[in-house]
């Protein structure tokens, strides 16, 4: 789940406790070429007021403009886009993309409120859970992800499951420039981002749109905030921040942990984190050092660049000789 679609679910909750009926929307499938991956959400007020992408744009639009004429009347539907030649080049979904949609049409009650406000823990949360959407009847409810590999959606008979987990999360261990240029380049691709130091010449620095905490990394990191889609990566070249936060980072459920520095400082950095910090061969094998795909990055921008690709590379379960 990324950021995005927490955005999604916060405004949902704004407007339905300010008594709105919302269309919530969630991508089913995808087939060829489509901007956005199955579990993304978009939702829309009568009034066309929306927060979210389906497609980039688009289907967006056409779902805007049948919206406006009434259409979607259903508690929940699966609607199709790009069948055609002719709606795929209406639309422009690339290379023949197809995109089979859930439309939710919510009523304003306590319990639509209280299901959103669970969605909403469980983006901010550490547990994944699955939402149970009856085609026939429009109920709606949430159980515990135990489906192993069934993937983000699933079908059984007129019910759609739909798994909905912690947004995407980049915890910043120290500030430096290549960690401001990732901040950039993550909250692009939709993640929460978070910028942990405690350094006095490092608090005039803000970036929009992060979460600034001024405490030490592994600190913040120990206090629990990792969960299974939480990136760390240690990028300041200074010991008393990095070796720090990989200590803790590796105790944690986070899916990727990388350091900066060259193949020599990352072997000194392995041998330190063994000997001070007591991390077994498997711990340190779980930290990503020299951080990044091997781009002959040279610049902070650069570097940043290959370290998010990198942790997008590892979140999409891609091997490096798959590239």
């Amino acid at each position: 789940m990324q950021q995005l679609d927490l955005q999604v679910i916060e405004k949902a909750l704004e407007w339905a406790r300010d008594g709105h009926v919302l269309w919530l929307c969630t991508v089913l499938s995808t087939y060829g070429s489509a901007p956005r991956a199955p579990g993304a959400m978009f939702v829309a007020r009568a009034d066309g007021a929306h927060v979210g992408s389906l497609s980039g744009g688009c289907v967006e639009e056409a779902f805007l403009e049948s919206l406006a004429d009434g259409a979607f009347s259903q508690p929940a539907q699966i609607v199709r886009y790009g069948e055609s030649d002719v709606e795929r080049s209406r639309l422009r979904l690339p290379c023949g993309g197809v995109l089979q949609v859930l439309v939710e049409h919510r009523q304003v009650n306590d319990e639509w409120i209280t299901h959103l406000e669970l969605l909403h823990a469980t983006l901010l949360g550490q547990r994944r859970l699955r939402r149970c959407i009856d085609l026939t009847s429009g109920t709606i409810r949430l159980r515990d992800d135990d489906d192993g590999g069934a993937g983000p959606v699933s079908f059984q008979n007129e019910t759609v499951t739909v798994q909905v987990g912690p947004a995407l999360r980049l915890i910043l261990a120290g500030l430096s420039p290549v960690a401001e240029a990732c901040a950039s380049f993550a909250k692009a691709i939709g993640c929460e981002v978070i910028a942990c130091d405690p350094r006095d010449e490092m608090h005039y620095v803000e970036l929009p749109g992060v979460e600034m905490q001024r405490v030490l990394p592994s600190l913040f990191i120990a206090s629990g905030c990792c969960h299974e889609a939480t990136a760390v990566v240690a990028l300041t070249h200074d010991p008393k921040i990095d070796d720090l936060a990989l200590m803790e980072a590796v105790r944690t459920p986070a899916f990727y942990i990388g350091a900066m520095g060259s193949v020599e400082t990352s072997r000194k950095r392995a041998e330190r984190l063994a000997r001070i910090g007591g991390l077994t061969d498997k711990e340190i094998a779980r930290i990503h050092m020299p951080i990044g795909l091997n781009l002959g990055s040279k610049s902070p921008a650069e570097i940043a660049l290959a370290v998010v690709a990198d942790v997008l590379r590892v979140r999409r379960g891609r091997a490096r000789d798959a590239l």
